[in-house]
């Protein structure tokens, strides 16, 4: 089950941008959680073991930290920890329900995903086309593909040749849990990709084979921290100043697509989310949208 907890706090680390002290807490957190798991004999089967870890022991557990005279902040914090992990094991498909769904904490105050303006994206896309070098052209091609289809970053660098379909304008990835999902894409990412393709990857291949779409100066498929780098200069050279991620661009990805009108089913089948709860986040970015606007239409607003 520790395994599990590592696999978590890399994936808030390379993926989701966390800050090394969120992830200390995290780690001090779940880490615990785990010892009071393993001090009462539950979950001894190893990752299936998160499957018996329901409602009644979540709440035993919290109650304990409540007699050890935990704060209601520690404690709202490690309830906090306790429900990201298990939305990831939910993602993950290790748990097939979210045993803290129904957890209740003192409210501190909710943290919403950041997504960039539509401006500041079409800043960033175009700053990976300035230079005529394979290393614009491959960045650009990625940052074209991962804002048109909102993938994660792990899906992106994970891409073979023949996960992109050009004349059917879709890609094809597989995520969580190993499912495969198809996602169109329009017309600007499948340009750059196909200019990659054409000019600038078999720059990188160094006459090696390799099915990777993306790859590194060495031929080598790019890895997650690779992109992180490339994307965190492309963002410095666009003049972008808030704390870019990979993520980021998932966020603004369907932020974009809810605020243009999509369904929030659709925008859950894009991203890939196992339950819609999850995608029901990016509803509170909308409706600020949403008031902004009735405030410019309205007569009687201003």
């Amino acid at each position: 089950m520790r395994e599990n907890v590592d696999s978590f706090l890399h994936y808030m680390t390379v993926e989701r941008g966390v800050s090394p002290n969120t992830i200390s807490a995290y780690k001090n957190d779940l880490y615990q959680f785990v010892d009071y798991l393993e001090s009462n004999k539950i979950g001894n089967n190893g990752k299936s073991g998160w499957t018996e870890v329901d409602d009644r022991v979540i709440s035993s557990y919290l109650l304990r930290l409540h007699e050890q005279g935990y704060s209601d902040t520690t404690r709202a914090r490690k309830v906090a920890s306790t429900k990201s992990l298990f939305g990831f094991l939910l993602e993950e498909g290790i748990v097939t329900r979210d045993s803290t769904e129904n957890l209740s904490s003192p409210r501190l105050g909710r943290s919403l995903p950041e997504a960039l303006s539509v401006e500041d994206v079409e800043t960033l896309l175009d700053s990976a086309t300035h230079g005529d070098t394979p290393e614009s052209r491959r960045d650009h091609a990625m940052l074209e593909l991962l804002y048109a289809a909102g993938m994660r970053v792990t899906e992106l660098v994970s891409l073979d040749l023949d996960d992109v379909d050009l004349e059917q304008a879709t890609v094809r990835c597989f995520g969580k849990g190993s499912k495969e999902r198809v996602i169109p894409i329009h017309e600007q990412s499948i340009e750059a990709v196909r200019e990659y393709l054409n000019t600038a990857r078999e720059l990188f291949t160094h006459k090696r084979r390799s099915q990777a779409l993306f790859l590194n100066r060495r031929g080598e498929r790019l890895t997650r921290q690779g992109f992180w780098l490339i994307l965190k200069g492309h963002a410095k050279r666009a003049g972008i100043n808030v704390n870019i991620t990979p993520h980021t661009l998932r966020h603004s990805f369907a932020t974009h697509l809810l605020m243009g009108g999509a369904p929030l089913r659709h925008v859950q089948e894009l991203l890939g989310h196992a339950s819609i709860t999850t995608t029901q986040v990016y509803t509170h970015l909308t409706s600020d949208h949403v008031r902004a606007e009735y405030d410019k239409a309205h007569p009687r607003a201003s």
